[in-house]
């Protein structure tokens, strides 16, 4: 039995691909299906079934296509309410191709009807957990209804146990989220997990998380429902458009480039309030952008923030310095339900920025402020953080509003003075600096980590 695993860092989850080399499972895929169709396609191997642990609440499945073009049985909880053809499976069914068993196990706690799986070859066994028994966590219980969040904890802890009860210690434990996933609660303090040279990833093993994973640690059920309760912060907006679309059956996407804009197009988009979209660097962005524009660089946290922030239904252009960029952008827009961009600029600013507009603003770092802080001479200071990030220790006398509450609360910054902005590594404080901007404030971008503000000596607080 080998274990393909692709990562999909933007989103802090993983897909699976399971094969003897013949036949192959695939496990919780993502929207874009090429990936895994480039995998199966390269160790020449045919797709059985794709098995789905949960309806997911943080991106749009791969799932109903790709069975659709693989002609795989698409693997689902039997009691899951969807409008798409499953193969329905409850607690202890057992499904069989070429040398792979696969045997469902209920685990519910992330979802009520939350399934896992165990594949084994005979010789080799890994369980699939989703959403359940994380590295050294579990998935958060809070997704589908605050009223049920209780019960689902207690569920969710039942479902740690039964697995680490059931299932033999040298078990493979390979989940979906918790890789930096909203999806993930509340973290033990030790989390142990290997690289796994059959693997090639982290990976970890049911024994290693009976002595890390924080739901089997804490044996006392009150305590962990109060412990993993009390972790709970805000979590991306977009997860309430995601459920509902997975109930559907999403289709196949589009990657194509989208219709160039020029300058005046450009002007008009912004004019009319829609989100032009910089995918360039923070500091790029800050010495020079076009006004209006909103900063939110291409990388690991992109998908995330973007969707977090922009109305949803608003049209979204993507501007950058090349195809590159502005293609894997679009590529994480349509894993969470962002079909195609309204529009896409290329060539870098002095090309899609020609004859309009411009506006740039100063960027610094946490020691120059903790200096003005100690001479006596504090600048307005803007802590985007989340909550549970401030209640660590924020900097006293700074504002406190967490980047998805801050164009709704813009009228609580100040607009005669500069804002100096910052969050935990300068990502979110330059998306936060660039809607201060479009706002008509005068942000200043603190490019640094929060790990040095005790340090550099800031008088800290946790309000």
């Amino acid at each position: 039995m080998d274990i393909l695993t692709i990562e999909t860092p933007s989103l802090g989850d993983r897909s699976y691909v399971v094969t003897d080399g013949t036949v192959a499972v695939v496990v919780d895929p993502q929207r874009d299906i090429d990936r895994v169709l480039d995998l199966v396609e390269e160790h020449s191997v045919s797709v059985t079934h794709v098995l789905e642990t949960h309806n997911h609440n943080d991106y749009v499945t791969g799932g109903v296509e790709l069975a659709r073009v693989t002609g795989a049985a698409y693997v689902m909880a039997a009691d899951e309410e969807v409008f798409v053809e499953t193969l329905g499976v409850r607690d202890g069914d057992e499904l069989t191709t070429g040398a792979l068993t696969i045997r469902a196990l209920h685990t519910p706690g992330h979802t009520p009807t939350h399934m896992s799986y165990v594949v084994t070859d005979g010789e080799r066994q890994a369980v699939f957990t989703g959403g359940s028994l994380l590295y050294g966590s579990v998935g958060r219980t809070d997704l589908i209804s605050q009223a049920m969040k209780e019960e689902l904890t207690r569920l969710q802890f039942a479902s740690a146990h039964r697995l680490a009860g059931e299932l033999p210690d040298d078990t493979t434990v390979l989940p979906t989220h918790g890789f930096g996933s909203f999806c993930s609660s509340a973290a033990a303090d030790e989390q142990t997990s290997n690289v796994d040279p059959r693997y090639g990833v982290e990976t970890s093993t049911i024994g290693e998380q009976k002595e890390a994973n924080v739901a089997l640690t804490i044996t006392d059920e009150d305590e962990f429902v109060e412990v993993l309760l009390s972790g709970l912060d805000a979590y991306p907006r977009y997860y309430a458009h995601m459920a509902p679309r997975n109930k559907l059956g999403p289709g196949p996407i589009d990657l194509s480039p989208a219709v160039e804009a020029d300058p005046t197009e450009l002007a008009r988009r912004i004019h009319a309030g829609e989100w032009v979209v910089d995918l360039r660097t923070r500091t790029a962005f800050a010495a020079e952008h076009v006004s209006g524009t909103i900063n939110v660089e291409v990388g690991n946290s992109f998908i995330t923030y973007l969707a977090w922030l922009v109305p949803w239904g608003m049209p979204v252009t993507l501007v950058g310095d090349s195809q590159e960029e502005v293609s894997e952008a679009q590529r994480q827009l349509v894993r969470v339900g962002i079909e195609r961009p309204a529009a896409q600029a290329t060539g870098g600013i002095d090309t899609y920025g020609a004859g309009v507009a411009r506006g740039s603003y100063p960027v610094s770092d946490l020691e120059v402020l903790a200096k003005r802080v100690a001479d006596g001479d504090a600048p307005t200071m803007l802590d985007v953080r989340r909550t549970d990030e401030r209640a660590r220790g924020g900097i006293a006398g700074s504002l406190h509003i967490p980047i998805h509450e801050l164009e709704r609360r813009l009228d609580e910054v100040p607009t005669d003075t500069q804002v100096w902005v910052h969050c935990a590594s300068g990502y979110r404080a330059a998306i936060a600096a660039s809607l201060l901007a479009r706002g008509g404030r005068r942000p200043v971008l603190v490019d640094d980590s929060d790990e040095r503000l005790e340090e550099l000596g800031f008088e800290l607080t946790s309000g």
